[in-house]
């Protein structure tokens, strides 16, 4: 697209209904993150495996994953000064490279010391592709249809990280064959958008970050991005680290890997149905309440058949991801239409620097009692968001549930809502509404 072609596009309204992007357009860019989803998946399975084959202690698979998270939380903040500068589809490209250069010095040889920097590389781009990808989407297409495209955006990301797991038990894990087809999907990825000619949306603002302002909001909403920044990584990080550790077979890590995505989208559709009908706290803590047993029963799942390991991860991966959709539905609740983007720009900073503290304290406990210690820590991150819940229950009256919004699936494996990332001249300005009510 040309400079003078983008900034005619950026001019339109994406409300306009004359304006609106033809499926084919929007399905480029769901297509295109899917397909990155498949060369992440193979690529989460691969890199503890194979460390642990190598003779590797598990300690490098954490601080592996404690690097990723450092990159993802740099690219959530970086990622609207880099679109302000060079626009979207550029800015979806640029991430699209820099993945594919992670894979590549994955693929160089097996050093932990090289590795951190390059999973690293990797968590910032893919935080920066998705953050893209999202707000693109919800640019150009209109509100009557927003929330099932991006609900199939979710979805379809979700499906292809577990059908990368998948890819392992096919690839011989002494060879450099996993980065190979990880950066095979990573360059395909690039053709969808490359062909598109989907409009881009004007750029973003800078992100605005309001602690005080969004704990007046929702004590419940941001708790729960704290939350579930770290209960996240701890579930889905260290599983495939603790199952490799534990002497299961690359064929079963890829099948548990393939089965938790599925355990997200069979837990978290009832609970968010039912949050929908009631108070979303009450469900919150019926999935905190989850969380902990899963965890529990995850404890001794090690030294269990595989199916029923499979079983309990899928539940606790599920109710794991329940808690960071419902936590999301239920502070836009209680936000005006000027709080949502300072609220969410805030949520992003609160979900991502857990997701960057935790991994790190888990993977430190991990070279004195062993993988198992995130089982503990997950336990523990739950059990005090249900306690912080139940007691702000009895501090707070519930939105009523027909002024509440729709609940939307969402992952916890990726940034929060694009917006997150970004903030309206308003709120960089200070000028924000009080709120109607708290939770």
């Amino acid at each position: 697209m040309s400079l003078a072609s983008s900034t005619a596009a950026t001019s339109v309204s994406p409300a306009d209904p004359a304006q609106s992007a033809p499926a084919i357009a929007i399905a480029s860019v769901i297509l295109s993150t899917a397909l990155v989803a498949v060369g992440n998946g193979l690529m989460f399975a691969f890199v503890p495996v194979r460390l642990a084959a190598e003779g590797f202690p598990p300690t490098w698979a954490g601080l592996i994953l404690t690097g990723l998270s450092a990159g993802g939380m740099a690219g959530c903040f970086l990622t609207g000064r880099m679109v302000n500068r060079v626009g979207h589809a550029r800015a979806y490209m640029i991430f699209s490279a820099l993945i594919i250069l992670s894979s590549v010095a994955v693929s160089v040889k097996v050093d932990p010391a090289l590795w951190i920097p390059a999973r690293a590389l990797y968590g910032f781009a893919i935080s920066g592709l998705f953050i893209v990808a999202q707000s693109w989407l919800n640019d150009v297409v209109e509100n009557h249809v927003r929330g099932r495209v991006i609900a199939i955006f979710y979805v379809s990301y979700i499906v292809g990280l577990g059908a990368g797991s998948y890819l392992l038990t096919f690839i011989d894990i002494m060879s450099n064959a996993a980065p190979v087809v990880a950066i095979a999907f990573g360059a395909l990825s690039i053709i969808p958008v490359g062909l598109t000619r989907l409009r881009t949306p004007p750029p973003p603002p800078i992100a605005s970050i309001a602690l005080r302002r969004a704990w007046q909001i929702s004590p419940v909403g941001l708790a729960g991005m704290l939350a579930v920044g770290g209960l996240s990584m701890m579930v889905a990080g260290f599983a495939p680290i603790h199952a490799t550790a534990i002497g299961f077979s690359k064929d079963q890590v890829a099948l548990l890997l393939l089965a938790m995505p599925l355990g997200t989208m069979l837990v978290q559709l009832p609970l968010g149905w039912m949050s929908d009908r009631t108070d979303r706290r009450y469900v919150l803590v019926a999935a905190s309440v989850i969380v902990i047993g899963a965890g529990a029963l995850a404890t001794g799942a090690d030294r269990s058949e595989l199916a029923w390991m499979i079983l309990v991860y899928m539940v606790w991966s599920g109710a794991t991801e329940s808690i960071y959709s419902i936590s999301s539905a239920h502070a836009n609740d209680r936000a005006e239409k000027d709080d949502l983007v300072l609220l969410s720009s805030t949520m992003l900073f609160t979900w991502s620097l857990s997701g960057f503290v935790i991994p790190g304290i888990a993977t430190a406990l991990t070279a004195f009692v062993g993988t198992g210690a995130f089982i503990t820590i997950a336990i523990a991150i739950a059990a005090m968001f249900c306690v912080f819940v139940i007691w702000r229950l009895t501090q707070a009256e519930a939105v009523p549930a027909a002024e509440s919004g729709d609940f939307a699936p969402l992952s916890a494996q990726a940034p929060p809502a694009a917006e997150f990332a970004y903030a309206s001249d308003e709120t960089v300005s200070g000028e924000t509404n009080e709120p109607t009510g708290q939770s």
